[in-house]
């Protein structure tokens, strides 16, 4: 299980570290793709291959003719990139997912049970104290 949240910084090269305890459970291949709520998501090879088998399937073979499930899969697939976890457990954040979340100088690595989230610290911060405030109303709709 990954959790907890670490504050790691971004190289010049656009390489982060991954929390030691991170880099046992996700291997030496991870997926990186756009997340929601303004993160990226970074998944073990295994849970990604649950993850697009679940936005893949559909009652029909033909899931491809519903607009939001086409829109989605894009969002997700399209912009998906496979990285290696080097020797000292650093990953390489492509350019594109850097920019799409104004990564830059330091990044909150958080661990979500399935997946590692990496924030822009300074983003983390005013989301992580919006949902403290929230927490009991978020728990009760659970």
């Amino acid at each position: 299980m990954l959790i907890g949240e670490y504050i790691h910084t971004i190289d010049e090269k656009n390489r982060v570290s991954l929390p030691f305890k991170f880099r046992k459970e996700l291997g030496k291949k991870v997926i990186i793709t756009p997340g929601l709520d303004q993160c990226l998501f970074v998944f073990k090879i295994s849970e990604w291959e649950k993850v697009s088998k679940r936005l893949a399937g559909s009652d029909s073979d033909l899931s491809f003719l519903k607009s939001d499930k086409r829109s989605f899969n894009r969002f997700m697939f399209g912009r998906a990139a496979e990285v290696e976890v080097d020797s000292i457990g650093r990953i390489l954040v492509p350019d594109f997912l850097k920019e799409r979340i104004k990564l830059s100088g330091k990044a909150a690595i958080i661990g979500v049970e399935d997946r590692v989230e990496i924030w822009n610290d300074k983003e983390w911060v005013k989301y992580r104290e919006v949902v403290e405030k929230q927490a009991d109303q978020l728990a009760e709709k659970l």
